[in-house]
This record gives C-alpha cells, structure tokens and sequence, in this order.
C-alpha cells in the first residue's frame, strides 16, 4: 500500500444492548473447559471460541460426526495407498515380462501366441524378498518422511475425533439436533438456537448476548483479513509474465504459507486466535516488526526450497492418480472451467461463510461458463475441425476393425492408438464454438454480476472486448490451468516469498494496526469486517442514497489520503452489509447501517414511481430500478416470477411463496421460552426438507430489509406496468409460476433471499454507475469553464486532464 495511514489502535464499544468488559486473552492449552456436571454448567465459559465456533459450522456443512471422521479415516488410507503403490509401481513390477520383451523365467521374448503362453499379473510382480531388496536408500528417505508425515496426520486425526465428539454432543444435547436432522436444518436455524443457548449457559462470559456478527467475527476472523488484503490489492502478487502478460499467482500450496506466515503459525502477529499482539498496534514498532517478519518470510521461503522436491514428487503422484481416471472417461474437462482461488477471495463479502460463496458462485458458474465461450479464435476453429476430421476418421477405422474381428486388438499399441485418437476428438472439439450460439456479452456479464456482486467498473459496456476476457480469465480459469499451477506451486512458492511477498511485509504491519479493531466480547478483528459505511464505504456507493444532493456535493474534496485509504474498493462494505442483513434478518444493524440499507429501500420506492409524480413515464430509460428489475427477470422464469409478483400486487399467500411471511410472529411466540421453542421445533410435523445445509439465509422472513418485499407495498406502479405489461392483468397471465389460485411452484421460482441479493446488487451498481457518471459530468464542466478562461490549456487537451493522462502538447 502507498499510504501509511497513522490511525491509533482502538476498542469498539458493543452496539446496542451488548455491555460486558474485554475478553482477556488466556495462556491455557485446555480448548474449552467441561465442568463435570450435566446440564447448563457443561459449556459454560468456552475459552476458544473462536475454534468451537469454526468446528461446530463444519461439523454442520459436513453431516456430522460419522461422515466427518470417516473422510479422515479415508484420506488416512488414501495416504497409505498412494505410496505403497507408487512404491509397487517402481520396484515390484517386471516391466519386461509385463510388456512380454522376457518370458518369466528370465528368457527372451519370442512370437508364442498359444493361450498358454500368455502373461499373467502374477508373473510380472517380483516376489516380496527380492523387491525390498530392490529398494534403494532414496526410497527409503521417500517412505521414512512419508510415515513421519502419516504419524502426524493419524495424531491430528485423533485429537480432532476427540474434539468432534464434543461437538456432536453439544449438537444433540444443547441444540437438541441429531445428526439425521443435519440436513434438515439452515445454517440460521442453528446460528438461532446457539445464540439461545449462549443466554441459557453463557458459553462467552464476557457478554450475555451474541449477535449474529459476533458468531461470524469467530468463525471468520482471519478470512475477513485475507479477502481485505486482496481488495486492497496487497495479496496476492501480481506477475509479469513474457509474451502472457500480468497475471495473479495464487496456489493453495502459496495460500497455506502465506496462512502460516500471517495468522496461525508460531510467529504470526497473532497471540492466540481472538488477539494481535500488543506490538503491531505500535506505530513506534513498526519497521522492527517489518524487519522480523520479512525474516521469517525468508525463513519459510528457504524451507519450501529445501522441501521442493518431496513436495513436487507429491504434487504429481496425487494428481496422477486423483485426475487420470477422470481425463481418461471425459478428456474434454480440461477445457472447462473453475473458480480460481484468486477469484474465490476477489468475489468474497466480508462476514460471507463458505456455503454462502459456493452457492453464489455456482449459480454464476452457467453464465460465466457461456461468457467465456463466445471468444472463439476462427484460426484455432479451422484448425480444430481439421485435426477433429483426421483423428475421428483414423478412431473410426481402428473401431470397425475392432467390431468386425476383435483379434484386432491384440494388435500392438491399437489400444493405445484408440485411446490418444478419442482424447485428440474431445480436445479439439472444445475449440469448435456451439453454431447455435448468440453473442450477448453484455447480457451474459450482467448475469454474472448479479450472482458474484463485484466486477471492476471499468468491464462496463466493454465485456465485448478481448481485454475484458482476458482480465475475467484470472477469476475464471481452465481447469488445465488450474492443475498447472499446483504442479508448479511447488517451484514457484519459494520465489515468490522470498522476492515478491518479502518486499511487503511494511506494508502488512501496517495494515495490520491500521485495520484492526477490538470488539469486546469478540476480540481484535479487521475493521473492513465491520461493515461501517461512514469509514471504510466509497462516496460513490452512497452520495445517490441522499436525496437532493448536487453533484458539488458529491466531491470527495475533503478527504485526505487516509480517508481515501481507508476505503474498501468496488463497494465491498455497501455490498457486504445488504449481503449480510439479507442472511441474518434478524441482525440489530448500528445506526450507520440502518441509515444506508434504509436509505436503499427508500430511493428504490422513490424509483419505482419515478422521477417526477407528474411525469413518471418520461425516465424509463434512465431509471437505475428499471434496468435493475429487468437485469434480474432476465435471470430466469423463476426470478421473473418473483419480480412481477413484488410489482403486480397479488393478494393473499397465493402470490407470494408459502414460506415467506408479511406478518410478524405472534405474541404467544415470542413469550415462549428458547427450550420451549426448541421442543416444539423438533416435534412440529412437516415435510422433510433435505439438502438445507447449504441453504443462504433463513427459509422464513418476516424482514422489512428485502428490498421486493419493500417494492411489494408500491403496487400498480407504471414502472411496474412498463417492465411485465401488467396494465389490466396480473402477473399470472404472463409469467409461469404464479397462480392467484394454485399452489407456487418450487422448482421455478428461486428463493426470496437470492432474489433480493440479485437486485440489490444490480441496483447498486446502477446507483453508483449513475453517480460516477455525474461526478465526471461536473469534472468535465468546471474543466471546460477553466480551459476556456485560461489561454494556456487548449479545449482539445480537456479529455487528458480529465481522465489524468499525459500529452505531450501540454506546456
């Protein structure tokens, strides 16, 4: 980072309601501390919560105790296989007599072709003596460091088999959750029942309540941390690569040392889980602190060097036979595509648990996947047709052949001739584009963006460009590219510490001190993770929420380069705080949230009647709601479905998904106790809902934040009638899935929470699309007036100034 920002460290207060004193820090190796009597008193005063937290919402995404432990269990076995195995593979296989060059006894091939001359497996594998005998000290070294390494694996196992079994008793004592019910539960409905039994047994002492933050603060403290460091662009690095360009190097192997070197290791700026240490909260310490951690960077680089060759030889034999089984049946799912972990951390909100990211990036998979498809190179199409043409006709041949007489294929090498044809097929066919596709870039990324909900601003009416590709490429990579990567990880992590990484470590002290704030009752977190609009949101995000604001107003001519540093970019804060009161209905926002969220869904009613009360019809076309509305009902008849209804007015449930509910709770329900709520939740009979572990936000909203439910009381609007031509009839009668008197339809219709994730997204882009618009429409006036007072600056220079680029007719 440029900026040195000299901020002091200081404690936030809870918000409302929330008293209690600051967690002090304890020394203690006990994880949680167990009370030998039953009941309330077990998990009282849990020291760690921050690991319980974490287990306790995997132990959930997961499926319990069994499905946990034996997918431990199995990548233990897995372990041994692969170097058993590899170790059979090179010193226990006769390859001369397996590819019949010898005869088993020792004696040269010849030309038998009785049955009874044919190899067995059993006479190609040397017997157990002479292969141990076959070993050499390497191989040794190999299987000494890998049982080592097993040992420590098998240890961790245990202690975690230990520690789950806590967890699934906390499950099904505490929570009253069985393990079958797992699946059958949001990750909202047991967030819910702990924060009622934090009021029962007071698992955190230092405060009586635990808000839904608070829980996310825990399970996600340092993920917040990396995905503000990568908005802030200080991780991962940037490299230049010849005849490819810039391009973003970030490997899991990469990701794991940068971890250990930043928040869990034995020498992280961390004290335990819950604490920076005192000294990075020291502006007097900084450059010490730098010094020592680009030592230790070092430190760790070295080591990846000295390990590089046992972590390689891994790399491959893990790929190999993890990925071989997979290329040989589908070739072509090298050409598909993955989320890159760069991607993964680029597109992540701040306070976003992972089921969240994975639900949001799967829904995005199709339209990205279509996206990247459009670039089609014509050369490499010509060329792949013709190498498609010669490769399948040579397959066909050797197939007829085969069909027609199968001794054909005890022919030499026709197998594996087959064999390499069909995977040549199915990797040239990847490079013949669908003739039945339609070019719609545009259309495609605004689909994209309403599911990951950031993309730079500059990609805007340029997603046609080649440049733009390229750039959505790093986010979006091959799977080959993928695997490429990990097998080089292994090399290139240690250049990369040592010359890359090692540079910055001034850098991260110092957003270390400047970013991180003290919850009481939660501990030191990144300040980017609390959400706060008035600190770290971006002008542009927020100037449009305020009524009756000119565009003088809108310059940020006040601030200095520590507000601007300050600043969360591509409006990460204003996106992840609609993306997390949308999650968590229930959360109590602090006043500067309340005010923008509120704030939204003001300006969105204000926008569906239209600009002016006389004329609404005149501003269609530039109406950030309308475009918003008719971005999102182009998603999918389901979301359409749920647009219309929110603008056609249905009455009653019939209009509206069964699960979603107008009306508060009743009274009776709010004076139950939580073990009364708990009790009838278990025993309320109801269809089985399967597969809700994964589910984002509650299945029940009684909210005033969903910004459909918000436009839902704006009925009968124009706007409305504009986008569906509802004029005269409902909804209904254009859009599949609503039925005034038949039952909604599941399938069609997506959830409520996902919907409103959508549109909000898209309506904050176009708000602050519009804003930046008029900020540069003012620029572009106060220049025009100043060039045409000045007879130094010609007019025709006016664009460079603006847009800050050199020329060299400047004087």
């Amino acid at each position: 980072m440029s900026t040195t920002l000299e901020t002091s460290y200081q404690p936030i207060q809870p918000f409302s309601g929330d008293l209690g004193e600051e967690e002090t820090p304890q020394d203690s190796g006990v994880v949680i501390h167990v009370v030998p009597e039953s009941g309330k008193a077990r998990w009282n005063h849990i020291e760690d919560l921050d690991s319980f937290f974490a287990r306790m919402y995997h132990y959930h995404q997961k499926h319990g105790f069994v499905c946990m432990m034996l997918q431990e269990i199995l990548e233990l076995l897995q372990f041994i296989f692969i170097v058993v195995f590899t170790t059979f593979l090179m010193h226990c296989v006769d390859y001369q007599v397996l590819f019949r060059n010898e005869k088993p006894g020792g004696k040269k091939g010849g030309d038998d072709s009785g049955s009874g001359n044919k190899v067995s497996l059993a006479d190609a594998v040397i017997p157990a003596g002479e292969c141990l005998a076959n070993l050499d000290g390497v191989t040794w070294i190999c299987i000494l460091v890998a049982f080592i390494f097993w040992v420590l694996r098998a240890i961790k196992v245990l202690y975690h088999l230990f520690q789950f079994w806590e967890i699934k008793s906390f499950f099904n004592t505490a929570l009253k959750i069985d393990d079958v019910d797992l699946d059958n539960l949001t990750w909202h409905e047991v967030q819910k029942r702990v924060r009622e039994v934090q009021l029962e047994q007071q698992m955190c002492i230092h405060k009586q309540d635990l808000s839904e933050l608070d829980i996310y603060h825990r399970i996600l403290r340092f993920k917040n941390y990396m995905v503000a460091m990568v908005n802030k662009s200080l991780l991962p690095v940037k490299v230049k690569v010849p005849y490819i360009g810039e391009t973003v190097f970030l490997t899991r192997g990469l990701k794991y040392n940068i971890e250990l070197l930043l928040f869990w290791g034995p020498w992280s700026p961390f004290e335990n889980n819950w604490h920076l240490r005192e000294d990075f909260k020291k502006v007097v310490k900084r450059k010490e602190l730098a010094r020592r951690l680009s030592k230790q960077i070092l430190w760790v680089g070295v080591a990846n060097l000295i390990l590089c060759p046992i972590i390689l030889l891994w790399q491959i034999l893990f790929s190999f036979f993890n990925y071989a089984e997979v290329i040989k049946r589908e070739p072509s799912s090298l050409g598909s595509r993955c989320w890159s972990l760069y991607g993964r951390l680029y597109l992540r909100h701040f306070n976003e648990l992972d089921h969240e990211l994975n639900a949001r990036l799967n829904r995005a998979y199709r339209p990205a996947s279509k996206y990247m498809a459009i670039f089609t190179s014509p050369i490499m199409t010509v060329i792949a047709k013709n190498v498609t043409f010669f490769a399948g006709a040579q397959m066909a041949v050797l197939i007829l052949l085969s069909v027609y007489d199968e001794d054909v294929l005890t022919v030499e090498h026709v197998l594996t001739a087959i064999t390499v044809l069909g995977v040549i097929v199915a990797i040239s066919r990847a490079f013949i584009p669908d003739e039945n596709m339609v070019w719609c870039p545009e259309s495609l990324m605004t689909a994209v963006l309403a599911h990951t909900h950031y993309l730079p601003d500059g990609w805007r009416g340029r997603a046609h460009t080649s440049t733009v590709r390229s750039q959505f490429s790093q986010l979006f990579q091959y799977k080959a590219v993928y695997l490429l990567e990990e097998l080089l990880s292994p090399l290139l992590t240690p250049f990369i510490l040592c010359f890359h990484i090692r540079k910055r470590a001034l850098d991260i002290v110092d957003f270390y001190r400047n970013f991180t704030v003290e919850v009481v009752g939660v501990g030191d977190v990144c300040s980017f993770a609390q959400m706060d609009v008035r600190r770290h949101g971006q002008p542009t995000w927020q100037t449009p929420l305020l009524p009756q604001q000119t565009p003088a107003d809108n310059q940020p001519h006040s601030e200095g380069d520590d507000q601007l540093a300050a600043m969360a970019e591509n409006g990460k804060t204003e996106l992840s705080l609609v993306h997390f009161t949308l999650t968590n209905p229930e959360w109590r926002m602090p006043p500067g949230a309340e005010d923008f969220v509120e704030a939204l869904r003001r300006q969105a009613r204000r926008d569906v009647v239209g600009e002016g009360a006389a004329s609404p019809w005149l501003h269609l076309h530039t109406n950030p709601l309308y475009s918003s509305l008719h971005s999102v009902s182009s998603l999918g008849v389901g979301y359409g479905s749920l647009v219309a209804s929110a603008l056609g007015g249905l009455p009653g449930p019939s209009g509206w998904p069964p699960h979603v509910s107008f009306a508060p709770q009743s009274e009776s329900s709010d004076r139950m106790s939580p073990r009364q709520r708990n009790t009838s939740t278990s025993h309320t009979q109801g269809p089985v809902r399967k597969g809700l572990s994964r589910t984002e936000g509650p299945l029940q909203s009684s909210d005033g934040r969903s910004l459909l439910l918000s436009l839902h009381q704006v009925r009968g609007t124009p706007l409305a009638q504009s986008v569906y031509g509802l004029e005269g009839s409902s909804p209904s009668a254009i859009i599949p899935g609503l039925s005034p008197q038949g039952p909604w339809i599941p399938e069609v219709v997506p959830e409520l929470t996902v919907a409103d994730m959508s549109l909000g997204t898209l309506y904050l882009h176009e708000l602050h699309h519009r804003q930046v618009c008029l900020a540069l429409s003012y620029a572009y006036t106060t220049l025009k007036d100043l060039c045409m007072l000045s007879e130094e600056i010609p007019f025709s220079l006016m664009p460079h100034l603006l847009l800050g680029e050199p020329s060299t007719g400047l004087p």
